[in-house]
């Protein structure tokens, strides 16, 4: 028997086969679940989801018409939802004096009010408890310069996921975070054209690893089965133990 036999499982953000959200669907599917799998652009999500026996959905995380659609067509296909997880991101860097109002808003939508809304489509469709995960990041637990918006916003996102896992517990549901530390994915497979950037984040990691989409994967894997049912509003740190130091200033990731 697999680790997710017979679980719904929505994972939203896995149109691109280097992404987390794809590697977690992967790795869900080898476990038993039954995945409903979402993005916004169709054209790359529905190959993923066929090579794994998913069924694709488009959706927008700035869309709360499209997040409770998203909700309602797991149910209409399963007969129930078991848990989610949004994978949906942004890239947004300047520093305070730069930052632009847009920046800021956008990130929020994304990270904030994208990942609030997740939460609430998916939490009322759950008539049997379930498992809720939204995304952080390795810069929500530090202090790095230029990332504000993004930071801030994905800060501000795993208080809500306390505040949801306080309300939802009497219903079954946990709600945790992952805090992934510098990934290569496809929301960060350009940076690493920068020869020296993985050199200056490897100083700065205990365990001198990048993490790895498929440790991303495993995280999520265990807060979706069982073995966490006693584990809800916390932020699960998956850097290799860079949230014990800092991240590395653009001087030393250039050098």
């Amino acid at each position: 028997m697999g680790r997710l036999d017979s679980k719904v499982v929505v994972i939203l953000g896995a149109s691109d086969e280097t992404s987390m959200g794809a590697a977690s669907a992967r790795r869900f599917a080898k476990e038993g679940a039954k995945l409903i799998l979402a993005a916004r652009r169709l054209d790359k999500l529905e190959p993923i989801a066929k090579s794994i026996g998913a069924v694709a959905v488009k959706c927008d995380i700035k869309s709360e018409e499209d997040i409770a659609a998203l909700a309602e067509r797991a149910v209409k296909t399963y007969g129930r939802l078991d848990a989610a997880i949004n994978f949906a991101g942004l890239n947004s860097s300047a520093p305070i004096l730069e930052v632009t109002r847009q920046a800021l808003m956008e990130a929020c939508e994304v990270h904030f009010v994208g990942a609030t809304l997740f939460i609430k489509h998916m939490a009322a469709r759950m008539t049997a408890g379930g498992s809720l995960i939204t995304i952080s990041s390795l810069t929500a637990l530090v202090a790095p310069a230029g990332l504000a918006a993004y930071a801030g916003s994905k800060r501000g996102a795993d208080h809500m996921v306390r505040i949801a896992a306080s309300e939802l517990g009497e219903r079954g549901i946990r709600v945790n975070s992952l805090a992934p530390g510098f990934t290569r994915s496809a929301m960060t497979e350009g940076y690493f054209a920068i020869p020296t950037l993985e050199g200056a984040f490897l100083r700065e990691i205990p365990l001198k690893r990048l993490s790895t989409v498929e440790d991303i994967a495993n995280a999520a894997l265990w807060l979706v089965s069982d073995e966490s049912r006693s584990t809800t509003g916390q932020i699960i740190d998956v850097t290799a133990g860079q949230s014990l130091r800092r991240t590395p200033t653009g001087q030393e990731m250039m050098s």
